[in-house]
């Protein structure tokens, strides 16, 4: 009676992984194929594995985690939702900024190779009166109102609605609002940084 419990509750952790798997490849709209050739594994094989009809390896689980860029312990964790997650406005996670601005975490973990901030900047304001660096990734600015410019190593540019700016974060920026206007900016960041 233990063996067919424990049986059954391994078959039914494989299909929970498996399922946890394939919900991480759908949102990030990957075929089996290019999972398959990134994780070194054929897509009949990951198909199974998804079904919880295969187990995989200690080590192919770690290089399917890592095509999917999330961590061994992403892949087991039972309270992560796999599939799209909403993010609500009211609920996104603040950090702390300059006064008259409000920056938010609009990406949810796990991703690993991408972040994505949204900021509030009231007339006036900025993101302090030091230009800063975070790391050495690539970082893009989307302003979706207002206008602000951005300071990068001393050069100003002034971007409105619609205007992107793309820098490395090593480059010291820094971001203001002059204007007599309220401005919302998104800030994407691949792969992520401290700060």
């Amino acid at each position: 009676m233990t063996d067919q419990t424990t049986g059954t509750t391994a078959e039914a952790d494989a299909r929970a992984l498996g399922a946890r798997i394939r919900g991480y490849r759908e949102a990030r709209a990957l075929s089996l194929r290019a999972l398959g050739e990134t994780a070194g594994a054929s897509p009949g094989f990951l198909s199974q594995v998804e079904r919880g009809l295969a187990g995989a390896s200690i080590g192919m689980l770690r290089r399917i985690a890592d095509a999917l860029g999330l961590t061994m312990a992403d892949l087991f964790d039972h309270s992560a939702p796999a599939g799209p997650r909403v993010v609500r406005r009211g609920l996104r996670p603040a950090l702390p900024t300059a006064p008259g601005t409000r920056k938010y975490l609009v990406s949810q973990r796990p991703l690993a190779h991408l972040e994505v901030y949204a900021g509030e900047f009231d007339p006036g304001s900025s993101t302090g009166e030091e230009a800063y660096t975070h790391g050495d990734s690539q970082e893009i600015l989307l302003v979706l109102a207002g206008a602000v410019t951005v300071e990068l190593d001393g050069h100003p540019y002034t971007l409105d609605a619609g205007d992107s700016l793309d820098y490395r974060t090593a480059v010291p920026h820094r971001v203001a609002n002059r204007s007599d206007a309220p401005a919302e900016v998104l800030w994407i960041v691949s792969p992520p940084t401290p700060g």
